[in-house]
């Protein structure tokens, strides 16, 4: 197999770099985790925009660049890298545009897919329910068709860029009498629409760009319906494909990891770095081996996309692996920084500019946010090993 990548992609690697390194130093942003999620910059998406790095994969009919899914996940891992505030657009250029060129009409290409290459649709995740978290089919949200609208009712949680959207995403049932796999449907409206009520979820890091989301009789026309009625829920499992295999799983502290190791290098206890510690050392050197293990995992999804497959198990992998190798680097980092480490950016005395404590706290969601790991697993066990599902 030739890991290598084509002097076109090592070229365009070097340009995302570049940019990312310019935007650092006129100061638009400064690394942080959790920044595809978390880091609210609309001048920082306009840019991208300009760049023509929204949409990359899409028609070049539609706006988009026509490239190819390697491309893309080489421009994803250096935004991780430098972890730059792209929370505007993730979601849209990830997953939404994707499910609006598969399953969407001419109308609705026409209509969403330029605001999202723009960069001015802002797309929250309209997904998990007060009981309906990982168990989608048991939604409790409806839509009621009422002739030439439908009609939502209902409420979400936890939907992802939720503070920052101007447009959301929401599953809902649209037959009741259905079996619960079946009657759910998929929409996309705006979200300053009479009836729509936005609430900021604060996470125990402090963060709020999650939201809780209430429905009251919110009237859209029925050409947001995506795909097909009443067979939403079979369109969003491969959807989720997407939204579990990217490699924002892996990288999304990255910056974490750089600056710890960073850290080992330039500070010294008992006159010698701590990176010359027998045990510290082997620690560094496993979550390496680690890291490169989950880049694999996750190029080998892309490579599965590239040949027109839907990635199902090796998006399971790749995501219930890095939730794992994420939860270990927060846990590695603290162990190292001590007790220093439990400061916040807040303290002048926090090493590290405070993320530490930041990546420990929202590590223990990750193994729930885009599917559990025990779902993860079955869908490994089930589809990828063919044992029994019950």
């Amino acid at each position: 197999m030739d890991f290598e990548f084509t002097k076109e992609q090592t070229k365009f690697r070097q340009e995302v770099q570049q940019f990312l390194e310019d935007e650092i130093k006129q100061g638009t942003f400064q690394p942080a985790c959790d920044a595809w999620i978390q880091g609210y910059s609309p001048e920082f998406t306009k840019k991208v925009s300009r760049k023509g790095w929204i949409g990359l994969t899409w028609p070049i009919e539609y706006g988009g660049q026509g490239r190819g899914h390697i491309d893309r996940l080489i421009l994803t891992e250096e935004m991780l890298r430098y972890g730059a505030p792209a929370a505007c657009h993730w979601f849209a250029d990830r997953q939404i545009g994707g499910a609006v060129l598969r399953y969407g009409t001419e109308e609705q290409k026409r209509w969403m897919l330029p605001k999202i290459i723009a960069g001015e649709a802002y797309v929250g995740l309209g997904l998990s329910e007060p009981e309906a978290g990982s168990d989608l089919a048991s939604l409790r949200t409806k839509a009621t068709e009422s002739g030439d609208e439908y009609i939502i009712d209902g409420q979400k949680m936890w939907t992802s860029c939720g503070m920052f959207m101007n447009f959301i995403y929401v599953v809902a049932r649209t037959d009741p009498d259905a079996p619960q796999h079946r009657g759910i449907s998929e929409f996309v409206f705006e979200t300053d629409r009479p009836g729509v009520t936005i609430t900021p979820t604060i996470d125990i890091t402090g963060s709020t760009a999650w939201a809780e989301v209430f429905f009251d009789g919110v009237r859209i026309p029925s050409t947001c319906l995506i795909g097909e009625k009443n067979r939403g829920f079979y369109q969003v499992v491969n959807q989720l494909d997407y939204e579990r295999a990217g490699m924002e799983r892996l990288m999304g502290n990255y910056p974490l990891f750089d600056a710890i190791l960073k850290f080992t290098k330039e500070t010294k206890r008992n006159g010698k770095p701590i990176a010359e510690d027998t045990l510290i050392r082997q620690k560094l050197a496993q979550l390496q081996i680690e890291f490169e293990v989950g880049r694999l995992l996750t190029y080998k999804v892309v490579m599965v996309m590239e040949e027109g497959r839907a990635p199902n198990v090796e998006a399971a992998k790749a995501k219930a692996y890095s939730t794992a190798f994420e939860r270990r680097l927060a846990s590695v980092t603290m162990d190292i920084l001590g007790q220093y480490g439990q400061l916040w950016a807040e303290s002048k005395y926090a090493p590290i500019t405070g993320m530490g404590p930041h990546s420990y706290l929202a590590s223990t969601g990750y193994s729930l946010q885009a599917g559990t790991s025990e779902v993860l697993r079955n869908v490994i066990a089930a589809r990828g090993l063919g044992l029994p599902s019950s």
